[in-house]
């Protein structure tokens, strides 16, 4: 299985010919639809999900997502799926368990709302914008590392709960390369003290996964 890095929040993963895409947002520029098969979406906000890029894509397209998402999808060509926290499901050759329910607090005076996190045949955890523990062991945490919901302290905390086996950067579109930086030596000191592999993936770099 190959996990690579698009822009931001999104990132494509490969087996046996299939390709699951997740959080497709705005903010990814490339054509990271092409040949997929199925597509995983945690949240509502812009930068997880691009409807107009849904529309454009294959009617064969598999989606998974949200309540709250599906309601912006009805336009979608695609098989729009509604999955809840505690779901499984199989897709592409792929199994998938949905944990969670809420995004992360952001603003005081911007509602909550739905969010769902993907884990992939018991290897990816992909949490969206939260900080969920899904209580089962995650090999490989795609970890937020940037955003006006997520602080420094609750990103290293997060890491030390979930305890994956490795994680790689997500959700950090929003920094400059001072901050991509920053990013990297933070994930590279909390990596030694769990004598863990946590690191950023560079947009287009790929890492093969067992």
């Amino acid at each position: 299985m190959e996990l690579t890095k698009y822009d931001h929040a999104c990132v494509r993963v490969e087996k046996n010919g299939k390709v699951l895409v997740i959080d497709p947002g705005t903010f990814t520029e490339s054509p990271v639809l092409d040949g997929a098969d199925a597509v995983l979406i945690t949240h509502e906000h812009w930068d997880h999900v691009d409807v107009d890029k849904l529309k454009a894509a294959s009617p064969a397209l598999e989606i998974y997502t949200c309540e709250g998402v599906a309601a912006e999808l009805t336009d979608v060509p695609g098989k729009v799926q509604v999955v809840r926290h505690g779901d499984a499901f199989e897709t592409a050759g792929f199994r998938v368990r949905a944990f969670g329910e809420w995004h992360a607090k952001n603003h005081p005076d911007v509602p909550v709302v739905q969010n769902v996190g993907f884990l992939i045949d018991d290897e990816i955890f992909y949490p969206g914008d939260a900080l969920t523990v899904p209580g089962v062991e995650v090999p490989t945490l795609l970890v937020p590392t940037g955003g006006p919901w997520l602080k420094l302290g609750d990103m290293v905390e997060y890491l030390r709960t979930v305890r994956p086996g490795r994680a790689f950067s997500t959700h950090d579109g929003l920094y400059n390369d001072v901050g991509l930086g920053l990013v990297d030596n933070w994930l590279k000191a909390e990596s030694e003290t769990q004598s863990a592999d946590f690191r950023r993936l560079a947009v287009g770099e790929s890492a093969t996964l067992s």
